[in-house]
C-alpha cells in the first residue's frame, strides 16, 4: 500500500522507522544537534499547539549536519499519574575525630567501628552516625565535619 507522494509524504517503501535516542549511535548522536527549543505558544509551535493542546511540552529543531537536514520534532505528555517524591537520601558526612596519644583503647574502638587515620588532615576519619553512635561528640576536631 503506497501513499500520495505529495509534498513531505512518502511511498511506504520510501518511510524509515523514527531516530530513537537509545537505537542511535554516538557518531549519530554527535551529528543530529539541537538547535532550537520552542515552548508551546512561541513563533513556530502555534500549528503543533493546535493539534497537541496541553500535551505539547516542547517543539525542537534538530540539525543534521553529515546529510544537511532540519528535523523539527516535539515533546509531548502522553501519560499522567499521581507520583510522590522519594526522600532526598544525604550523602553521608565525616567527622575528624582527634584521639591523644596514650588514647590506645579509644583508637581501637574507632578502627572497629570502620575509621582510618588521614595523614593530611592528621586526624581519624569516622561516619558522623559512627561518632554519634559511640558517643564521641567531644572528640570531633575543630570545623570536623565534612
Amino acid at each position: 500500500m503506497s501513499h500520495q507522494n505529495s509534498g513531505n509524504l512518502l511511498s511506504t517503501n520510501q518511510l524509515t522507522p523514527p531516530l530513537i535516542e537509545d537505537d542511535l549511535t554516538l557518531e549519530d548522536k554527535s551529528r543530529i544537534a539541537i538547535g532550537t527549543t520552542l515552548r508551546p505558544g512561541q513563533k513556530g509551535t502555534l500549528a503543533l499547539l493546535k493539534s497537541y493542546g496541553e500535551q505539547l511540552i516542547c517543539v525542537r529543531y534538530r540539525y543534521d549536519k553529515a546529510r544537511g537536514k532540519r528535523y523539527k520534532t516535539v515533546e509531548l505528555i502522553i501519560e499522567e499519574q499521581e507520583w510522590l517524591p522519594c526522600e532526598v537520601i544525604q550523602r553521608e558526612r565525616y567527622a575528624l575525630i582527634r584521639i591523644g596519644i596514650g588514647e590506645t583503647e579509644l583508637r581501637e574502638r574507632v578502627k572497629t567501628a570502620g575509621g582510618h587515620w588521614s595523614t593530611e588532615e592528621r586526624a581519624w576519619v569516622l561516619p558522623h552516625r559512627k561518632v554519634l553512635e559511640l558517643g564521641l561528640e567531644g572528640h570531633i576536631a575543630p570545623n570536623g565535619l565534612v
